[in-house]
């Protein structure tokens, strides 16, 4: 049975929403201040961007084991020592005196950040019982919304007036005040068994998640060669694909694949898969429409796009009883058409758009690609039995990560196609609209698997019907 949250209700989904915001606000606060750091360093710019390769390869080597941890060591432990690594690992960056350094302590992060999303997710699934899942989901969607939007402009005034360092040393009290909270409010709980280590499949999913976020993140950048970002994403795909044959033949991978049998999984990750590429590339191409094809400053962008942030929020209140009056299935085909039509709604702005307009366009369509988010989160769980759980956040984070940098490389692509085709030498205002259209029409694939779930499906969760759906699965430990 699930431990109760301890009082006020959702007390432990904002403890793990406040670690979970520091990992997703440094993932982006970091770009913008590159250039600061690059010529602290006396290095040539594009040579920093090294500190956030190093970051995504360290994040995709150790996702895959943050489920066999938890279930080892207890999802506390491992998330206070995700918290802990992680906050060393800025520490590390605010000292570093050059590239080398700097690069080191990136990797330091990528550990753990690897360990924080899916385990602080875990904490959350294996306090709250079912039925208040919706709302407890929803305070875990305001990081991913609110560190991407918050990141950059606060990189650039951190930049700009102080001193880069602080952009990490900021995590420090964060990180401090999780931990203490962590280890005072948060259960330890520890499935009683012992699975072994799936080594192989540990080598092979790593190395191969490395390899492929790595070549979808310079996708059409231009930083590394096009003839490495093919071989890349080809590596990394071959040996996917090699893993999912072993996971097949070995009793207990560290990737349990045999979760998507359920169909309420399935649709959460392989649509939830579609709709994130969409929006991961938003973070990248609404603010380099607004700066290179507006001529906004960084820090007027950021506090342009901070309305999608209030949107979000305004979201974490109505979430629950908008699923429960509709159900998962209505909710996630209608709210899909209209998020994909807000994503193309941005390539539609121009110089001489109100500001008013542009604002309200990015705070409507913020609370809908919040609901979209709570929605897919908790649906992934609906059918999960207990022991599963570990597993399950496990393979949907690793879903998501994949699903964000391929949305920035397709981004990216769609830019430079762009260009190509219409043999402009730089960005323009009129220069994006097909990348937001592209965007639009990936996240819109996310309806094949949201289509053929059954109209009942997650009713236990959402509360749309008193009892579960018929014929209900559940995944066990694997034999």
């Amino acid at each position: 049975m699930p431990v109760r949250l301890p009082r006020p209700r959702y007390l432990v989904p904002l403890i793990v929403a406040c670690g979970l915001f520091m990992e997703n606000m440094d993932a982006t606060v970091i770009a913008t201040a590159l250039p600061t750091i690059a010529h602290s360093f006396g290095e040539d710019p594009l040579r920093l961007s090294l500190a956030i390769t190093t970051y995504l390869l360290s994040l995709g080597v150790f996702l895959p084991l943050s489920g066999w941890l938890a279930d080892r060591f207890g999802s506390r432990t491992v998330f206070a020592s995700a918290i802990a690594v992680f906050t060393a690992g800025s520490i590390a960056c605010a000292l570093s005196g050059s590239l080398v350094q700097l690069v080191l302590a990136r990797a330091l992060q990528g550990v753990g950040g690897a360990m924080m999303v899916p385990v602080g997710r875990l904490v959350v699934l294996r306090t709250t019982p079912k039925s208040e899942l919706v709302a407890a989901m929803a305070y875990l969607t305001i990081p991913a919304l609110l560190g991407p939007v918050i990141g950059p402009p606060l990189g650039g005034f951190i930049a700009t007036y102080y001193s880069w360092h602080w952009i990490f040393l900021i995590n420090l009290p964060i990180g401090l005040l999780g931990l203490a909270l962590t280890f005072l409010l948060i259960p330890n709980i520890r499935e009683p068994w012992r699975d072994p280590l799936d080594l192989k499949g540990f080598a092979l999913s790593g190395v191969g998640l490395a390899a492929t976020m790595l070549g979808f993140e310079n996708l059409g950048r231009g930083v590394l060669p096009g003839r490495v970002v093919a071989t890349l994403i080809g590596v990394g795909c071959l040996l996917l694909a090699l893993f999912g044959r072993h996971a097949r033949r070995t009793p207990v991978p560290i990737l349990d694949l045999s979760l998507f049998r359920l169909p309420t999984f399935r649709a959460s990750v392989l649509g939830g898969f579609a709709f994130r590429a969409g929006i991961g590339a938003l973070p990248f191409l609404l603010p380099l429409l607004l700066q290179a094809g507006f001529g906004f400053t960084p820090f007027e962008s950021g506090l342009t796009t901070c309305a999608a942030a209030a949107g979000a929020m305004l979201m974490k209140i109505t979430a629950p009883q908008i699923l429960r009056r509709n159900g998962f299935r209505r909710v996630l085909i209608v709210n899909t058409v209209i998020c994909t039509a807000f994503m193309a709604a941005n390539g539609l702005f121009r110089p001489s758009t109100p500001h008013a307009a542009m604002l309200a366009v990015l705070l409507t369509g913020g609370f809908f690609r919040s609901l979209q988010f709570t929605s897919l989160n908790t649906l992934a769980y609906a059918e999960v039995a207990a022991p599963a759980m570990s597993r399950a956040t496990t393979l949907a984070s690793v879903g998501q990560q994949l699903s964000l940098t391929f949305g920035v490389g397709f981004g990216a692509l769609m830019l430079h196609l762009t260009l190509a085709f219409t043999g402009r030498g730089a960005l323009g205002a009129d220069t994006f609209w097909p990348a937001f259209l592209g965007i639009a029409v990936v996240s819109m694939t996310a309806l094949f698997f949201i289509v053929p779930l059954r109209r009942d499906a997650g009713a236990e969760v959402s509360g749309w019907e008193s009892a579960p759906p018929a014929g209900a699965q559940a995944i066990r430990p694997a034999e």
